[in-house]
């Protein structure tokens, strides 16, 4: 099955009154560390780029309800390391790099759902978009 149309519906759903998305790039990703949805080749995909390392690190985290790591050595994604700015019940992350934007991270029972918003974007529309895939995936037991 591809995942790669729940990254379209996270970036629609990221839409305020006026229109304007607030999440330029989404993924899926098992917390086993899998990837769910296509990894980009290059960066002209709505699909975020993640390293196999950076997916295991995340599903690890995420997995072990322990985001020490994020907190010592930051959220690292495509390459780019990104501020740990809070938890929430173990199951929400949200990070940010000054210039780069900002990143939702939400857990259902078996993936991650990985939102980015870009620089001068509202995260909590972001949040909002990554949530109702987090959640919608947890109504189906996964």
């Amino acid at each position: 099955m591809s995942w790669d149309s729940y990254v379209d519906n996270l970036i629609a759903q990221s839409k305020d009154a006026s229109g304007t998305t607030h999440c330029d790039k989404a993924c899926i990703i098992g917390k086993d560390g899998s990837a769910w949805t296509t990894m980009p080749t290059s960066d002209t995909s709505n699909n975020l780029k993640l390293t196999p390392e950076e997916m295991a690190n995340i599903a690890k985290c995420f997995k072990s309800k322990d985001f020490a790591a994020f907190m010592s050595s930051g959220i690292y994604v495509n390459g780019t390391k990104y501020q740990f700015l809070r938890e929430e019940d173990s199951k929400l992350v949200l990070g940010k790099k000054k210039g780069e934007g900002s990143l939702t991270l939400q857990s259902s029972k078996t993936a991650i759902v990985i939102g980015h918003c870009p620089e001068g974007g509202q995260q909590g529309n972001l949040n909002k978009a990554v949530g109702v895939i987090a959640e919608y995936l947890e109504s189906l037991s996964m």
